[in-house]
């Protein structure tokens, strides 16, 4: 039975990432070896990257460097204006 939802979990997300990944190394006419050999990643798991998703963190943003890419884990977490001047204010506060 298929489960549809449209809201995406982490395993959508997950494998997601491991299909552009693999669509930007053969864009960069890369084999699962020269991107691993550059990224400083076993081609073990890479290979396993791309067919599941998993990875360690460390070894998703060698390879977002490698592809040239890693500016985009600087808006993952990003604090909105107001997040940030609201823990201004309550550090100022608490004296830190």
């Amino acid at each position: 039975m298929l489960n549809f939802t449209i809201d995406k979990v982490p395993t959508d997300i997950v494998k997601e990432i491991a299909i552009k990944v693999r669509a930007l190394r053969k864009e960069k006419k890369y084999t699962q070896q020269e991107l691993a050999e550059r990224a400083n990643v076993s081609l073990a798991s890479y290979k396993r990257f791309e067919r599941t998703g998993q990875i360690s963190f460390e070894s998703l943003v060698q390879i977002a460097f490698v592809l040239g890419k890693l500016q985009d884990f600087e808006s993952i977490f990003k604090l909105n204006e107001m997040e940030k001047i609201e823990k201004l204010f309550s550090e100022n506060k608490s004296g830190k």
